[in-house]
């Protein structure tokens, strides 16, 4: 147990009686002020602007509304954002906008603060709405269409999600053909499964929709292209050939008028279409400056990754957020005498509790870091710094890499912070509920994760293969061996880890080489390239393959390149955190860091030590020192949980959840008050097991 001194009030207006002042905590001190500015990454200062925005009660959700009146609730709100000029970042600075896709990234996913219900409305109207006459129109689109989005005069929903295609976009059913005499695109969903799905704006706002189609003309499949679609009339009843459906209620995110649509021979004019890649002249000839179909429908598609930027960041606040309440209250509520006969233990205090939330801090820490630098890579290819192929296919890898971590452990979080809270958790009024069933979606939203992750590994593949594509079998053979039994393990050091604990006389010397960055680096980085090797080993000879065959074969290693794709996104995050420490400036904040980034490197090895002991790198006794060395770091973090929360900068107006205000230790000190009170007076009841000990000792 640690020392139970008070602790001075801090920004959640708590007092944590069991953390040591911070005049008088021995070891390193945090300068949370610092940490929390480091936290907020490149675009502080908008962040801070959205989080003022987030704190007004009027764009906050009403716990309770019913689905109707919470639809219109957020349908004001658009517009108070409006109204408050904060929409217009990513728009051309000549329409009114500040061409910062970065800072719009930054500021739109602080409003999963005030409700995800507000920021994923926003992202649908001007995120994907908007962003797609944005980024597929050209500047006639520009002029005609986006004045009215930004203002919201015109609200829109993003029609690309069908009943019968999800992920795969490719393959969707809906068509716009062309014709020629009329010059106008007629879109028809032909069947069922074509009809547009999940549609935010759809089921009553929306009277417009970019609609994503198979471009045919002149007998030709184009393939997918996007196109301006106008779906009702002012009054708000379909236009003719448009029909519709409510989604109705959710499983969450029930401010927002989900729907499908339909269309039977809809016709819209030849401009209608979003060309920027992909054009039809009015005699139906097509034409295009990307040749490749594959390629140009995967660069269309990449204009449109912001989505699963925000999601990243949206989804790693929701896990702060969580862990704000849960850690706070774990540092105040008490169960079970432990250490003492006449005070109970607080929860934070007890090591199954520390395991439970501080790994998921340290995770969190990562995805912060990591999400900084992926928010500067969006930046950099959408304000054309950084605007090559090879710069937007590293953007869309990365995306479909973090994504897929973010939106798990934001759910896994929120889940673990429930159970952590008991029954307080469980109120409404403490929000985590709320936001587990709101960002549940989010792990499908942009992409299911575990396709997403499939992208990760193909490309991964792809960047092995490039690298030995003049090599025949044998050579690659003798690469897979090299890259297995010699570079992963013996040529880089990793040799000593396969030692045992003996051999170093103690716990402590075990993990030395554990803590050294360099080996987690390693033993990370191992663990994906020895992965990707293996499968394209067994996948070297698909080429020549019948195409059912190779479609087996690559289904027979599906499970482990997603399992591959996975670690390299963790890797992803623990590099971000580790040059994140670099820039910490501050020496006893950079110690307690290094001691969150050892938390969470070793806890990616101890999560995969089956992996680790199968293929050699870790001997039995070093996976068990791993665990040993996870507890003591436990121990050395617990005096600085409350500082490492506070920095996430999360005021009460934010967290909105009446166990992180300081009710509950209230309620102890209270409780303890009056028990203190009855022993120094003499009235408090005898305990009948005193009674029974003295009875045993004569």
């Amino acid at each position: 147990m640690v020392d139970t001194a008070s602790r001075p009030t801090g920004a959640q207006g708590a007092t944590a009686s069991t953390t040591p002042a911070k005049g008088s905590r021995p070891g390193p001190k945090v300068d949370v002020e610092a940490l929390g500015r480091q936290l907020l990454g490149t675009w502080a200062d908008i962040r801070l602007a959205s989080r003022e925005r987030a704190a007004m009660p009027e764009l906050q959700r009403i716990e309770g509304q019913s689905m109707e009146e919470h639809r219109e609730r957020v349908l004001a709100q658009l517009q108070i954002l409006v109204d408050m000029g904060a929409i217009s970042r990513a728009y051309p600075k000549e329409l009114g906008g500040e061409d910062d896709h970065g800072g719009n990234i930054a500021q739109f996913e602080e409003l999963v603060i005030a409700d995800p219900s507000l920021q994923i409305k926003a992202g649908v109207q001007w995120g994907l709405f908007g962003a797609a006459v944005l980024h597929l129109g050209t500047e006639k689109h520009h002029k005609k269409w986006l004045p009215d989005i930004m203002s919201l005069k015109l609200p829109g929903a993003f029609a690309m999600t069908e009943t019968g295609h999800g992920s795969d976009v490719a393959a969707i059913g809906t068509t716009a053909t062309y014709d020629e005499e009329t010059q106008e695109f007629v879109i028809d969903t032909p069947f069922r499964g074509a009809w547009k799905d999940y549609l935010g704006n759809a089921a009553l706002h929306g009277q417009a929709a970019t609609v994503f189609a198979q471009l045919i003309t002149k007998g030709v499949n184009h393939g997918v292209h996007c196109f301006f679609v106008p779906i009702r009339t002012a009054n708000g009843n379909f236009k003719k050939g448009v029909g519709g459906e409510d989604d109705g209620l959710k499983g969450g995110l029930n401010g927002i008028d989900n729907g499908r649509l339909h269309f039977t021979g809809v016709r819209i004019p030849r401009e209608n279409l979003l060309n920027r890649y992909g054009d039809v002249a009015p005699d139906g000839t097509y034409s295009s400056p990307i040749a490749s179909p594959g390629r140009r429908f995967f660069t269309m598609l990449g204009t449109l990754v912001q989505g699963r930027v925000s999601l990243d960041g949206a989804s790693t606040a929701a896990s702060a957020m969580a862990l704000t309440i849960a850690i706070t209250y774990a540092t105040q509520r008490r169960q079970f005498n432990a250490a003492s006969e006449t005070d109970e233990e607080v929860l934070l205090d007890y090591q199954r509790h520390q395991r439970r939330l501080l790994p998921k801090l340290a995770t969190t820490y990562a995805q912060t870091f990591a999400h900084d630098e992926f928010l500067q890579k969006f930046d950099a290819v959408f304000s054309g710094k950084a605007d090559t192929d090879a710069d937007r296919q590293d953007l869309e890898t990365v995306a479909a890499a973090l994504k897929p971590l973010s939106t798990w452990h934001a759910l896994e979080t929120l889940q673990e912070a429930r159970e952590a809270t008991g029954g307080a958790g469980f109120l409404a009024e403490n929000r985590i509920v709320g936001l587990r069933q709101d960002l549940d979606i989010y792990v499908t939203f942009e992409g299911d994760n575990n396709v997403l992750l499939q992208l990760v590994a193909k490309r991964l593949l792809t960047d092995y293969s490039k690298k030995f594509a003049k090599a025949d079998a044998g050579a690659l053979a003798r690469m897979v061996i090299a890259q297995t039994a010699e570079k992963a393990y013996h040529g880089s050091g990793l040799r000593r880890l396969g030692q045992s604990v003996s051999d170093f006389g103690s716990t402590g010397r075990s993990v030395k080489e554990l803590r050294d960055p360099e080996m987690q680096r390693e033993l990370l980085t191992d663990r994906v390239e020895t992965m990707i090797a293996g499968i394209a080993g067994r996948l070297r000879n698909t080429n020549k393959m019948s195409p059912a065959a190779a479609a087996a074969a690559f289904n027979r290693n599906q499970d482990e390149l997603i399992e591959a794709a996975r670690a390299h996104g963790e890797l992803l995050q623990w590099e971000a955190f580790t040059r994140g420490l670099a820039e910490t400036k501050d020496a006893g904040t950079k110690q307690v860091l290094t001691w969150l980034r050892d938390l969470f490197g070793l806890g990616l090895i101890e999560k995969h030590a089956a992996w680790y002991l199968i293929n050699g790198r870790l001997s039995a006794q070093r996976a068990q020192s791993v665990t040993a060395y996870i507890n003591r770091l436990l121990e050395r973090l617990r005096p600085y949980s409350l500082d490492l929360v506070d920095a996430f900068g999360y005021s009460p107006e934010h967290l909105r959840a009446k166990i992180s205000s300081g009710a509950e230790q209230e309620r102890q000190d209270e409780a303890r008050a009056y028990y203190a009170e009855q022993r120094a007076n003499g009235t408090a009841p005898i305990d009948e097991k005193t009674l029974v000990k003295k009875a045993k000792k004569k």
